[in-house]
């Protein structure tokens, strides 16, 4: 059984994607230092699969540690979520994400080139095309300057392996551009779980049909969308799973030093009031919200043509924007309100 190092393994897309690759008979190695995730996750993962992973606490900076990783398993692959992710949070600490985001990578890469690991799947971001000009977004479509230090690191990322592959180290990527995330796993025993307010749509939405928040705010009605509201794509994480272990298994049929990047999306938008009207109607209950104010830096509306990851890769998306808002709100009552 092939293994393949996952850091930042225990967080929200990360523990999904172990389960997906324990389901196509891959072994998840998992990385991660807890400084956005949780210990219990582990624990979730063998009630889910059956078999405790093995795991390793600590990041990517740590190479005494992926030494280490690499001497006690035959790595065939990475699959690289480890990152800070707040968007907020990076332009006021910028450096921060640049020194952890960036050199994170640089450590990896060098890592796998010493050790022979030649496949690698990148999470990258759709943020690399800012608002873009025309719609839906390909691959093609030209990225723009990122909104937040974030965002550029994820850029430059991609901008990094590109010329590493093109000096020819022995390496294979392929960058994931994810879109917008969301739901849970089906068995509700692992999910989202920000830390302190959240700064996504959804765990907002369950946060407050929970009581935990008072009222969601919608923040603007009146952009050029169906309802005046931001459009998004919003994906299942189940399926976001999915994609990496069909893009695992893209690289392991390819020859050396090569690069590839997919989008990752349903092919369709939805805006932030068809979200919450949907998840209304599947859980049977209203939500406490209100019309605010645009917020500054949103982008208007964006969603994926994912004709190439459908050709290329034969993956499409199984779960709908209704089996999202269900899993999101089961995943939500099992977790401690008080």
């Amino acid at each position: 059984m092939k293994k393949i190092l996952i850091t930042g393994g225990a967080g929200y897309i990360g523990s999904h994607t172990a389960v997906e690759l324990w389901n196509a008979g891959l072994e998840p190695i998992i990385l991660d230092d807890f400084s956005n995730s949780h210990e219990h996750v582990l624990d979730r993962l063998a009630e889910i699969t059956g078999k405790r992973f093995a795991f390793y606490r600590g990041d990517c900076n740590q190479r005494e540690l992926l030494d280490q990783i690499a001497q006690e398993h035959q790595l065939a692959g990475v699959i690289h979520f480890a990152a800070f992710k707040a968007v907020g949070e990076s332009t006021q600490q910028p450096l921060a994400y640049y020194k952890n985001n960036l050199g994170s990578l640089l450590v990896l890469l060098e890592f796998m080139q010493d050790k022979g690991i030649q496949n690698i799947v990148f999470s990258s971001s759709c943020t690399v095309y800012g608002q873009p000009d025309v719609l839906p977004v390909t691959e093609a479509t030209p990225r723009k300057d990122a909104e937040s230090p974030y965002g550029n690191t994820k850029k430059i990322g991609e901008d990094i392996l590109v010329d590493y592959v093109k000096s020819k180290p022995g390496i294979r990527v392929v960058a994931l551009r994810y879109f917008n995330p969301v739901g849970a796993h089906p068995s509700a025993k692992i999910g989202e779980l920000p830390m302190g307010t959240p700064q996504n749509l959804v765990p907002f939405i369950t946060q407050t049909a929970a009581g935990i928040r008072q009222k969601l705010t919608v923040f603007g009605n009146d952009y050029d969308t169906p309802d005046g509201s931001c459009v998004r794509d919003y994906i299942h994480v189940v399926d976001l799973a999915d994609a990496h272990v069909k893009a695992l298994r893209f690289l392991f049929e390819k020859t050396l030093d090569f690069y590839e990047v997919f989008n990752v999306g349903t092919g369709r938008g939805n805006t932030v009031l068809e979200v919450i009207h949907a998840f209304e109607k599947v859980n049977g209950l209203k939500l406490a919200y209100e019309i605010g104010p645009r917020r500054a830096g949103d982008v208007v509306k964006t969603w994926a043509n994912t004709t190439k990851i459908n050709q290329v890769l034969g993956w499409y998306p199984k779960f709908s924007l209704e089996d999202c808002m269900k899993d999101s709100w089961r995943w939500q009552l099992t977790l401690d309100t008080k």
